[in-house]
């Protein structure tokens, strides 16, 4: 059977690229051994953030009083929340079966291979092949939790992010390897319904890709909510011959073992590229990751890489953007390359945080003169009438031409308003635009006015 596109792998990059080529008219087919949706929709991003939102309303229950509000004692029901992620994610799968039908993309179902001549191989699950053609082949296989040599996943002690979604039962300690977004949204969650964590980061601070001041602010806040937080420190090794665990780390002042019942590995993830014909095609893979041009064609012509396997942020949002341009591109559109540059960041903690841009240090490493204006929370009356008072919005401008370089957010919803920041980045805006435009009160999206306004000095309210 043949093809204008076969696409292999359903995430958020599969799926995205499938259906805007069927948009344009084209004739698709997407290989998928497991549920449509991959990783993201179903082990990643929505499973996880329903996981956190239970967390989110277990903390306000708690917290109930303060707002003037009478409750009794809240119980987390740990296997009620695992229930409800499990459904939210199965909801979401069945809404891309029904976008799969309403474009006519064809789901192929079972693990694919390509070969040369832009053919792909499907062998479903009892082991049958059948072979497929197409013009183009996008190859959008994602990733997988990384393995370290010396904290190996057994799926039982040592587990990645997939088997701490569906724990049967909550572990009463847990320790975190990783405070990347995987690894502190996990921590979050099971501190705030009870489980005893340890957070553990070889780097200086936490959540270590974010600008220092708001990993710092992080780390105040885990700690305030009774999880240990461990800088600079790494692993050694995990003894798990006992009922539980033995995690030996590495710190300044020597060895120290923790005993827990579960380790979750949250250290990255590795790329999906082995076994899938990569060599048999000839297609340049480098340090792991598939080599492609500014609009996914890989060295070989008729085949494309997206997503998590080929250089750049290994996000959902990013491998959307990626499918699409890669489509429009094959469909004779005119289309610009992805700007890598203003790609936002979101952790889904409490407090969240979210990103875009650059740091205060990497502006300065950069050369820029630079311009910066911070607004506490606390000084926000829709934060402070939300009982939402921790954190901070932290903007960057380039001081001679106004150019807004970064912002940096940690509090409550934050995630929602980094949006507007990278559409004003796009649309190249100033920072005196933005104290001009005026924005609703009360709102928390007023603090971005008044961060701008403070880099320039005229803040009113600080």
């Amino acid at each position: 059977m043949k093809f204008d596109i076969i696409v292999i792998g359903s995430g958020p990059g599969g799926y995205v690229a499938a259906i805007r080529a069927a948009q344009l008219g084209l004739k698709v087919a997407v290989v998928e051994k497991a549920e449509l949706g991959g990783i993201c929709l179903n082990w990643g991003c929505i499973p996880t953030k329903t996981l956190l939102k239970s967390a989110s309303v277990f903390q306000y229950i708690q917290h109930a009083s303060e707002y003037g509000i009478s409750a009794s004692e809240p119980q987390a029901d740990f296997p009620a929340m695992i229930k409800r992620s499990r459904e939210v994610a199965d909801t979401m799968s069945k809404g891309i079966q029904f976008l799969f039908k309403k474009n006519k993309i064809e789901h192929l179902k079972g693990s694919g291979k390509i070969k040369p001549g832009k053919v792909v191989d499907v062998t479903d699950e009892t082991g049958n092949t059948v072979e497929y053609a197409a013009d183009h082949i996008i190859l959008a296989t994602g990733a997988r939790s990384k393995e370290l040599p010396n904290l190996k996943l057994d799926g039982k002690k040592i587990i990645g992010y997939r088997e701490a979604m569906t724990l049967p039962l909550q572990p009463k300690t847990m320790v975190v390897v990783g405070s990347g977004a995987i690894g502190s949204e996990f921590a979050y969650f099971y501190n705030s319904i009870g489980t005893k964590v340890t957070l553990i980061e070889v780097l200086p601070n936490i959540v270590p890709v974010e600008d220092e001041e708001v990993s710092k602010t992080l780390e105040r806040s885990f700690k305030k909510a009774g999880m240990k937080v461990m800088t600079g420190v790494s692993v050694e090794s995990v003894d798990t011959g006992g009922e539980g665990c033995k995690v030996t780390v590495k710190t300044k002042k020597g060895d120290e073992i923790i005993e827990c019942d579960i380790v979750l590995s949250a250290v990255g993830v590795a790329t999906n590229i082995e076994g899938i014909g990569l060599e048999e095609t000839g297609i340049t893979v480098e340090r792991g990751k598939v080599v492609v041009d500014d609009f996914y064609c890989t060295s070989v012509k008729g085949y494309y890489a997206i997503g998590d396997i080929v250089k750049g942020p290994a996000l959902a949002h990013v491998a959307s953007h990626e499918g699409i341009i890669c489509v429009e591109k094959i469909a004779g559109k005119q289309v610009e390359p992805l700007d890598y540059g203003n790609i936002p960041g979101c952790t889904y903690t409490h407090p969240e945080i979210a990103s875009v841009g650059m740091t205060e240090k990497a502006a300065k490493d950069a050369g820029y003169e630079i311009l910066v204006g911070k607004f506490p929370f606390t000084a926000s009356g829709k934060a402070t009438a939300s009982g939402a008072r921790e954190g901070f919005i932290k903007v960057i401008f380039d001081a001679k031409y106004g150019e807004w370089l970064g912002a940096h957010m940690i509090g409550e919803n934050v995630t929602e308003l980094i949006a507007g920041v990278v559409t004003a980045r796009k649309l190249e805006t100033t920072g005196r635009e933005i104290i001009e435009a005026v924005h609703p009160h009360p709102t928390m999206s007023e603090a971005i006015m008044e961060a701008v306004a403070q880099a320039y000095g005229e803040c009113v309210h600080l």
